[in-house]
């Protein structure tokens, strides 16, 4: 293992990794990677989570894919220094931020999307032109021993090795110096992986998980907002970490929502989930029994049948859960939905405020000034009105936590810029020495004065240009309407000819 990250290192420093060329065709790499083994990878998925092959390319490869085409399509615009304001001492000098690679990035995937949370931040990793050593979850054993398999078929395989084994295997990798360490999971691992890192000062990006709230208002549209919810919450059979993880709603509509959840159920995953093919499992018995324990004190509302031979929980829907609730204690991931009464808005923030900041807040509702409020007074990763997950699907978004579900983002351009390093640059020129003279001793009153008016004035040339534009066009109508003029005079002193008389 310390020959693996060695080897990776080495490959870093030889400088490899610095031209965009190098990372274009590791990016397009791995994109064949996914186009040449769809069947391998949806296989794995099956075996791990009962994931359907349709499923696989909705929520695994298209979210990847769709990453790796954006950053070979904008790695240059990425890549490229960015200029930054002057101020007037430094204004005849270059001034800019150059992203520059980190070095060697220790990847720590998850099991519950085992290929879109793994290789997203990969392409991260590889655009920003860093090494990256990826440590796949050992949970969804068969997507990891495929991993492990493909990867170094495709990519540089001692710029990018894989990584297997367990809790002691990833222990002793943490021990080891890198430059990042990017890892999803859960928060009390999350803080073990800090701690670790804090040892050689290694910055990190924890992406994690938390109880993620959602409120639904008496006056929206019951029926498609529990639709919505309905789809974020059971897909993958409640293991995401975005799923909604409990709902908040008025008294009044509770015996509503109950309904339509239940229709919304059937028709997803028909009246017998079980046997349909885009219901998947829990990953493991641990997991499984983990969560059946957690509706000890609740009520069933809705579902509840399970199968541990098979690591099947049934869509299920809790209520009479009160905040102490053993559901209530813990990140569900799975497919459990507690309905919590609340007295309306004020209590519903007031509920989310008492506990931990969570990665997603989800308010449905038509009031616009509602959902202000909401994003005023709340505090979580992201915030999605009237529908759930779908904000992932936005690279421009970066995606990650606050607080105890995480911090550092990623996706699109918030993937490259979190994996580099953003470079101050100041190129001065050896002249105007009679300005620069303000800042040498003695330091006078007046020197400070000069000091005061070159150091503190900035200079905002994005809109100086647009003044100089506005200026340049307003010169050009000018110039336009004063030869309109003179071509409309001249035309007036010409007679038309006479007609001839018939």
């Amino acid at each position: 293992m310390v020959l693996v990250v060695q080897r990776a290192r080495t490959s870093f420093q030889t400088g490899r990794t610095k031209p965009l060329e190098y990372r274009i065709q590791q990016l397009k790499s791995l994109l064949s990677l996914i186009s040449d083994r769809r069947t391998d990878i949806a296989d794995s998925l099956k075996k791990d989570l009962g994931k359907s092959e349709n499923g696989t390319e909705l929520f695994e490869i298209m979210k990847l894919e769709g990453e790796i085409r954006l950053a070979i399509e904008k790695l240059a615009e990425w890549a490229a220094p960015r200029p930054v304001e002057k101020n007037f001492l430094t204004i005849t000098d270059e001034v800019y931020i150059q992203p520059e690679p980190l070095g060697v990035v220790l990847i720590i995937g998850a099991w519950n999307y085992p290929w879109a949370v793994t290789l997203v931040p990969l392409v991260g990793a590889i655009a920003a032109g860093n090494a990256a050593v990826i440590k796949p979850s050992e949970v969804s054993s068969h997507s990891a021993k495929v991993m492990e398999e493909l990867l170094p078929q495709y990519l540089d395989k001692d710029m990018y090795p894989v990584v297997t084994g367990g809790v002691s295997e990833t222990q002793e990798l943490l021990k080891l110096r890198f430059d990042h360490v990017f890892y999803t999971g859960n928060s009390t691992v999350g803080k073990l992986v800090m701690e670790a890192a804090a040892r050689h000062l290694t910055p990190v990006t924890l992406e994690l998980g938390g109880k993620s709230p959602c409120y639904i208002d008496k006056n929206c549209d019951i029926a498609v907002a529990c639709r919505r919810i309905t789809w974020g919450k059971f897909v993958n059979c409640g293991q995401t970490c975005i799923a909604p993880d409990y709902i908040l709603c008025e008294p009044s509509i509770q015996s509503r929502v109950f309904e339509e959840l239940k229709r919304s159920i059937e028709e997803f995953y028909t009246d017998n989930p079980k046997t349909f093919e885009d219901y998947g499992r829990i990953i493991n018995q641990r997991h499984f029994k983990r969560v059946m324990a957690l509706m000890e004190g609740s009520t069933v509302a809705l579902g509840g049948e399970s199968d541990e031979s098979q690591c099947y929980i049934a869509p299920t829907v809790l209520k009479d859960v009160t905040c102490e609730s053993k559901v209530m204690k813990e990140e569900i991931f799975g497919p459990l939905l507690p309905v919590i009464t609340v007295s309306g808005v004020d209590e519903a923030i007031q509920f989310i405020n008492e506990r931990e900041k969570p990665l997603v807040v989800y308010v449905f509702s038509h009031d616009n000034k509602l959902i202000k409020r909401v994003i005023a007074e709340t505090s979580s990763g992201a915030l999605l009105a009237n529908d759930c997950l779908v904000h992932y699907t936005v690279s421009s978004l970066p995606f990650g936590g606050v607080g105890n579900s995480g911090m550092g983002s990623y996706l699109g351009r918030h993937s490259f810029d979190q994996l580099s390093h953003m470079r101050s640059c100041l190129i001065k020129q050896l002249k105007l020495e009679g300005v620069n003279s303000m800042r040498y001793p003695p330091h006078t009153p007046k020197k400070l004065d000069w000091a005061r008016f070159f150091l503190l004035k900035t200079l905002n040339f994005g809109r100086l240009r647009r003044l100089a534009l506005l200026a340049m066009l307003a010169g050009l109508t000018a110039f336009v309407v004063r030869q309109c003029v003179v071509l409309s005079r001249k035309s007036s002193h010409i007679m038309p000819p006479h007609l001839p008389s018939l």
